[in-house]
């Protein structure tokens, strides 16, 4: 099994990807630069663009995970839905199935929260809701990190010093909750 894993700095935090590739047995590769859009996976004239469209064109993949920009999917939700809108049409050429990398809010009471001026659930409804939406619009399957990010908040640490970014154990449950809906989707398609 191949995996491709497009996004930023999320995706990229404390090798998530290898723990992926640990957990499903993938050979994954990731295309991440901090602060990254999925809209930029899509220009080829950037340095990002150009590798991702050509990682498309040329190799065959199973799984392409997209991963959007940390509050993009809440705070502009159009170019969040024509990207993935655009990516999943360019995953499904190549033969692969999309996997939205559902991410999660900023945490509750950080200054990166404060910072826009939103609430904690605020932006973790609006996140999911957005994701759900883009997941079901492309027929993607959706890894609803985010989602696990809220239930377990509370009572476990998943949150690196800064607020936005996972620390190791929110990075592997990030790699975790991709993995179940990979497996998930294969075991559906026996």
């Amino acid at each position: 099994m191949r995996i491709l894993m497009l996004g930023n700095s999320l995706t990229a935090a404390n090798d998530m990807p290898q723990t992926l590739a640990r957990l499903t047995g993938a050979a994954v590769v990731s295309h991440t630069r901090g602060g990254a859009r999925l809209a930029e996976h899509l220009n080829p004239a950037t340095r990002l663009g150009a590798r991702t469209q050509a990682a498309l064109a040329a190799e065959r993949w199973d799984f392409v995970v997209l991963q959007e920009m940390s509050h993009g999917p809440f705070s502009a939700p159009a170019r969040f839905y024509d990207s993935v809108g655009r990516l999943c049409a360019l995953i499904r050429a190549n033969g692969a199935v999309p996997v939205l990398y559902a991410t999660w809010a900023y945490q509750r009471g950080s200054t990166a929260l404060a910072a826009k001026g939103w609430e904690y659930g605020q932006m973790a409804r609006g996140l999911a809701a957005a994701c759900r939406k883009a997941a079901g619009d492309n027929h993607a399957l959706l890894a609803a990190v985010g989602q696990r990010f809220y239930e377990l908040a509370d009572t476990q640490e998943l949150y690196a010093a800064d607020g936005v970014h996972p620390n190791e154990q929110g990075s592997h449950l990030a790699a975790e909750t991709i993995a179940a809906a990979i497996r998930q989707y294969e075991e559906e398609q026996r």
